[in-house]
């Protein structure tokens, strides 16, 4: 539009998405640069579900939280979280009116990867590897070949946990799984992309020394025992009641000649956690109490005791009612949740110009453009969606604009193309108004997504924002 067409009363009609870079000054962008630096040391730190609630415990503990647990009343201004099974979380700020409704952020820990098998250990050729079962959306191929980090839990039968991580510090070994060499890999690369990786044969090289004495059956996989017996004492059927995680063994790293953007391993949806983790930890003596909530199994339908779809969700927030709400019952717990409204807070598409027939680019989100409002999501004719009324789209873009907040709407690809989903539904069942708010990602559901510092800062910066309202 030339300068011309911006003088017209008509232009000032015209809706135009901003870059987020431009709206912010020194000031502020020097603020998001800095948030970044904290938020890749969480996403090193953070790489399964266990580890991001062990973060955001230690976080909120730091920002003066409290076990729900210890806490028999609770006042306008308690601080407290609470953990279901080291695997979800829930905090929340008291607000003055406790019984008025919540402003809630829910968010996901969870993310695409390979787990191991009960029965995972075998020897093969002179290797020794372990069986995977992948976990959540994953473009197969993209695993192969590349440095992995082992993660994870054992459990003895005596109940004693044995927490497992290796190779993500300097020295350390890590794991791979193997692909075939182009030269040979003529019939693999007539297949479909889908059909060219079997899942079934994603095993992980983790061993080629055998025991001393050829007459040894199995001895390459014996030599992992004793070696995993020796380090953590555990013997072959601890596998058995084992939790054990492949995941990417490299750190998040800045991308961009102007260090832009943040590369790394779980951005989805580790990347709206950890902006919703610092938003409610920055409200202090709300008006409607702040929730936050970070859900696993979000990848694999929400299903499980720690997915969204499970009670943990209204047992805990029945605890923190009963301790705050004179005369609670369990049809104050519904008015309450009626009255309430929510952010799922997770994460979109970012237009990649390498791929833009799969998107349709009037209703897209841009990396750098701010956080993404995101009216519905489901797939082809909005199935299995939770769309937002006008109302609340109404209401989010008033939170954001009078807070400063860029932001930009998007959609999960062209109508016939895909599309997925998020916990947006489940946490509509309780008659909360819902909207879809996160970042937009390149390569989601790579070991190696992508997202824009300034839309990470400006998740944050919205987050708070509504928490606050």
């Amino acid at each position: 539009m030339n300068s011309i067409d911006e003088q017209h009363p008509a232009a000032l009609l015209a809706y135009r998405r901003k870059n987020a870079w431009d709206c912010m000054d020194i000031n502020e962008r020097d603020k998001s640069l800095a948030f970044c630096e904290e938020y890749k040391t969480f996403l090193d730190s953070a790489k399964t579900e266990r580890e991001a609630i062990t973060e955001a415990a230690s976080f909120l503990e730091k920002a003066g939280f409290q076990p729900l647990e210890s806490m028999a009343r609770l006042a306008p201004g308690s601080r407290v979280y609470t953990i279901n099974r080291r695997k979800a979380l829930v905090a929340a700020v008291i607000g003055k009116t406790p019984a008025g409704g919540l402003n809630m952020l829910g968010a996901h820990v969870d993310s695409p990867r390979l787990d191991l098998k009960p029965h995972p250990l075998y020897e093969d050729e002179n290797l020794a590897l372990l069986k995977t079962h992948y976990y959540g959306g994953i473009k197969k191929y993209q695993w192969l070949s590349v440095p992995l980090s082992l993660h994870g839990v054992f459990v003895k039968e005596t109940g004693s946990v044995i927490p497992v991580t290796i190779g993500e510090r300097p020295g350390e070994p890590v794991f791979t799984v193997s692909d075939l060499l182009p030269h040979l890999a003529k019939d693999q690369m007539d297949k479909k992309m889908t059909d060219a990786v079997p899942g079934e044969s994603l095993n992980i090289l983790v061993g080629g020394i055998p025991l001393p004495g050829e007459e040894l059956k199995d001895r390459f996989k014996l030599a992992v025992l004793e070696l995993l017996n020796r380090w953590y004492g555990i013997a072959e059927e601890d596998f058995v009641s084992a939790e054990i995680e492949l995941v990417p063994a490299w750190t998040a790293r800045d991308v961009g000649f102007d260090r832009s953007f943040i590369g790394g391993y779980g951005q989805d949806d580790r990347v709206c956690a950890y902006a919703s983790l610092r938003a409610v930890a920055g409200v202090t003596g709300p008006e409607r109490t702040s929730l936050l909530v970070l859900a696993d199994k979000e990848e694999i339908g929400s299903a499980g005791n720690t997915g969204m779809e499970s009670a943990f969700f209204t047992n805990i927030l029945a605890e923190i009612f009963i301790r705050c709400v004179p005369g609670y019952n369990e049809l104050v717990l519904r008015r309450v949740l009626a009255a309430s409204r929510a952010l799922s807070a997770d994460v979109n598409v970012a237009l990649d110009p390498n791929y833009g027939d799969v998107i349709e680019k009037m209703n897209a989100a841009r990396a750098g453009c701010g956080v993404v409002l995101t009216k519905y999501t489901g797939s082809r004719g909005k199935y299995s969606a939770s769309e937002a009324h006008a109302e609340m789209m109404a209401e989010t873009r008033r939170i954001f604009n009078s807070a400063g907040v860029v932001w930009q709407t998007g959609e999960l690809g062209k109508v016939d193309q895909g599309g997925g989903g998020t916990i947006a539904h489940l946490i509509a069942a309780h008659g909360m108004d819902v909207l879809d708010c996160g970042v937009a990602l390149l390569g989601m559901h790579s070991p190696f997504e992508v997202a824009s510092k300034a839309d990470i800062y400006m998740a944050y910066k919205g987050y708070k924002a509504f928490l606050e309202s």
